[in-house]
């Protein structure tokens, strides 16, 4: 899920850069900033470095996951998914960007960001106590740095990082439907728009199933902008390889049916077998990554990765889904 939304967001703004005809460069630039925006509200998950039970989450000479989860649902999903402040934070970060000013126009911008951040920690203050000091804290203090480094690391104007800030903020709490508890959209206020998770079916298992095609989905939409915006072909995904993702439909038989609550076995588990679907890919050395050079957007040197490795894996992952999804279904029908 952490990655689900930041590559979302990611690839929402790569595809909006490249509609607006933007270079391949700074398209992808807006969209990395997007999406490390995108994964930013997880980070209320700190609150559990500090609540944990130790005793319960190293006991028995084992970690139990579920301990640290049990502690960090308490604020989970709550002030950092708000959509309120969402709406400051982006035009906040934006201010805390600029650089290129005179002294005056740079202590006036910096003065009103400071202003909006702080007035975000003493309203979790006020609503949540000492809890929505330490969340909001953590996340006002990494949005700034976010900005600070999108700000020196990159050519983007205060504005782009402002709208990217946003972009990733106000898409980030809608991954989250249908995997937990609904996020609180309009914190601090208390009113509430959703009261419950978006159940896709009754059976725990194929909702599951569901949620992991959704992830995904997502992962497709970003690789396949990327492969968009720098003029690749599709054939980077085609390899014989990514059918031996088939096999994990054997897995339906021996596995304990997963659920959102019990699912580490499943996760874990496809995508080791998708990890290795690329890595017998790259081991035959597949076929080199086939260019449609577009002169006009597309410039050798601003984007020269090699997804051929991530491009079978994510293709034998999904065929992996597909083969379980089908044997599961026969199983239980």
């Amino acid at each position: 899920m952490f990655v689900g939304h930041a590559l979302f967001a990611f690839a929402l703004a790569v595809l909006f850069a490249e509609w607006r005809g933007w270079p391949t460069r700074r398209a992808l630039t807006v969209g990395i900033v997007a999406g490390a925006f995108a994964a930013l509200p997880d980070i209320d998950v700190v609150y559990a470095l500090a609540a944990v039970d130790g005793g319960r989450f190293l006991g028995g000479g084992s970690v139990d996951p579920e301990a640290f989860w049990s502690a960090a649902n308490a604020v989970h999903r709550s002030m950092t998914h708000s959509l309120v402040v969402a709406a400051v934070v982006g035009p906040a970060v934006g201010l805390w960007a600029v650089r290129h000013a005179p002294p005056r126009r740079k202590w006036i911008a910096r003065a009103t960001a400071v202003t909006l951040l702080l007035a975000l920690v003493a309203t979790a203050t006020a609503v949540s106590g000492p809890l929505g000091t330490l969340v909001m804290g953590a996340f006002v203090g990494g949005a700034a740095a976010l900005a600070t480094l999108a700000a020196r690391r990159t050519s983007l104007s205060p504005r782009l990082i402002a709208l990217a800030a946003a972009a990733g903020l106000f898409t980030h709490p809608w991954g989250d439907l249908v995997t937990g508890e609904p996020p609180r959209l309009l914190y601090p206020l208390q009113t509430t728009l959703l009261d419950g998770r978006v159940i896709l079916h009754s059976d725990p298992t194929i909702h599951l199933l569901g949620a992991f095609a959704i992830e995904l989905a997502v992962v497709w939409l970003a690789l396949l902008a990327v492969v968009r915006l720098t003029g690749r072909s599709v054939r980077l995904f085609s390899d014989r390889t990514a059918a031996l993702g088939a096999t994990y439909g054997a897995a339906a038989v021996v596995l304990v049916p997963p659920t959102l609550e019990v699912s580490y076995h499943f996760v874990f588990s496809i995508l080791a077998v998708g990890t290795v679907c690329g890595v017998l890919a790259w081991y035959r050395s597949v076929p080199p990554i086939h260019t449609v050079v577009r002169p006009a957007s597309y410039d050798r040197r601003a984007f020269r990765p090699d997804l051929a490795f991530v491009a079978i894996a994510l293709a034998g992952t999904t065929i992996a889904l597909v083969g379980y999804a089908v044997v599961y279904v026969a199983l239980v029908s």
